[in-house]
């Protein structure tokens, strides 16, 4: 018979939900186990000295479900996360923040293969966008496309520097064919006055000075 009493129990359970599986000799969830919590989530996984702790799964209320490592009751390591919206995420966390390496892959198809830090964008990275076909290959900051980088389309690409996701400044155009036209993105009065205003100015309007021409052959 256990030394330990049914209002200990009783008192855990509307703490931290039920439980069923291995203790060890302190009486925490130690080994393999299932936890169903007060809020309705559901943890099926390993524990480690009371806490998840390993390899696990966890069943969210929302439809949202994470399947990986954890440490210390945190998704830490390698996980899978997939979102009530269809989206979902396959790749590093740190203290259940997205970090590292990852794949996202977001309602609408598009992917972003690449650097995470702190659960945002950021480091070398690609996005892909399914609607165009179109990917960004470069750096990102903030989740910011920022710094050096590349557009590329189904017969050209474009290769210079982009600042808060446009492209500004010196750059070039690379055609299928060989040809490149060499130029630099000015930003427009309008933009600017929304950059000091703290808005996202359009990569639309930047206007596109082409200087010089390489490789063209008649």
């Amino acid at each position: 018979m256990s030394d330990v009493g049914s209002d200990e129990f009783d008192d855990e359970r509307s703490k931290l939900g039920e439980y069923e599986g291995d203790r060890n000799e302190a009486g925490e969830r130690h080994g393999v186990g299932k936890a169903v919590l007060p809020n309705g989530d559901v943890y099926q996984g390993r524990y480690e000295k009371g806490s998840r702790h390993g390899q696990g799964t966890y069943f969210f209320k929302n439809g949202a479900r994470y399947v990986g490592d954890y440490w210390q009751n945190k998704k830490h390591g390698q996980g899978a996360f997939y979102y009530p919206d269809g989206s979902k995420y396959e790749g590093s966390w740190v203290e259940d923040l997205r970090h590292g390496h990852g794949v996202y892959t977001y309602p609408n198809r598009d992917t972003y293969d690449g650097e995470w830090l702190h659960h945002v964008r950021h480091g070398q990275g690609a996005y892909h966008y399914s609607e165009t076909g179109s990917v960004y290959k470069g750096s990102w900051v903030n989740g910011e496309m920022q710094s050096a980088g590349e557009y590329i389309y189904s017969n050209h690409r474009y290769k210079g520097n982009f600042v808060k996701n446009a492209p500004h400044g010196l750059g070039k155009y690379m055609f299928n064919t060989g040809c490149e036209q060499h130029g630099e993105y000015h930003q427009a009065e309008q933009d600017r006055a929304e950059d000091e205003l703290g808005e996202l100015a359009s990569p639309a309007a930047r206007k596109w000075i082409p200087t010089y021409v390489t490789g063209l052959t008649l």
